[in-house]
């Protein structure tokens, strides 16, 4: 088979080389899955409360293995951020394999395997957000903090996400804090302002 130009012949195009996937930085933190033990594991424990949440989770569910996001997220609520103890209490506690834990852990980037800032900032950088400015904003950020995608200020207070899609495209550029509250229609002044407010300007 051949393309409209006659010269596909069969093989697959391929993008020029650096053209393609290249919006993204490469994560140092947050995309990149590299499980943390808990600064002093012995903290790390769930109340007979929370194992009842736990199991109140599994009850929605016909399978148990289901309850596994909501119940790392009760986990991350709980500890701020998900050490390797906190997922091997959420395998033990709906019970499930530990690595598959892992698996859904290291796949999603609202969960965090090591420790954030006090505030932390998503900003999406996906086709709508990057055409209205989104990487002026992450690049202000980034400069202005000393900090890349995943990383966390020195101070602890400030930590950064180059984030894929945010859902908001309509309102775009949109950020999301601490996993929470969303801003939207961003503008840089917008996001000075932002920062002020929570005693982060420089």
């Amino acid at each position: 088979m051949s393309s409209a130009n006659g010269n596909h012949k069969g093989k697959q195009q391929r993008f020029p080389e650096g053209k393609h996937g290249d919006s993204l930085e490469p994560a140092t933190g947050i995309q990149a899955f590299h499980a943390l033990h808990a600064e002093d594991p012995s903290k790390i424990f769930f109340t007979e409360e929370d194992k009842k949440k736990i199991a109140e989770f599994v009850s929605r569910y016909p399978a148990k293995e289901s309850a596994v996001m909501p119940a790392l997220w009760y986990a991350q609520e709980k500890f701020g951020w998900l050490s390797i103890e906190a997922m091997n209490l959420v395998a033990d506690a709906i019970p499930m394999p530990r690595a598959d834990v892992y698996g859904v852990a290291s796949f999603y980037t609202m969960y965090w395997k090591k420790p954030m800032g006090k505030t932390h900032l998503a900003i999406c950088t996906n086709i709508s957000c990057m055409l209205n400015g989104a990487y002026q904003l992450y690049d202000y950020v980034k400069k202005t903090y000393g900090i890349g995608n995943g990383d966390v200020t020195p101070d602890g207070l400030l930590s950064l996400e180059e984030a894929e899609c945010l859902g908001s495209c309509g309102t775009a550029p949109a950020m999301q804090v601490n996993n929470y509250e969303y801003v939207e229609n961003l503008t840089l002044d917008k996001l000075k302002a932002f920062l002020k407010e929570r005693g982060l300007e420089r």
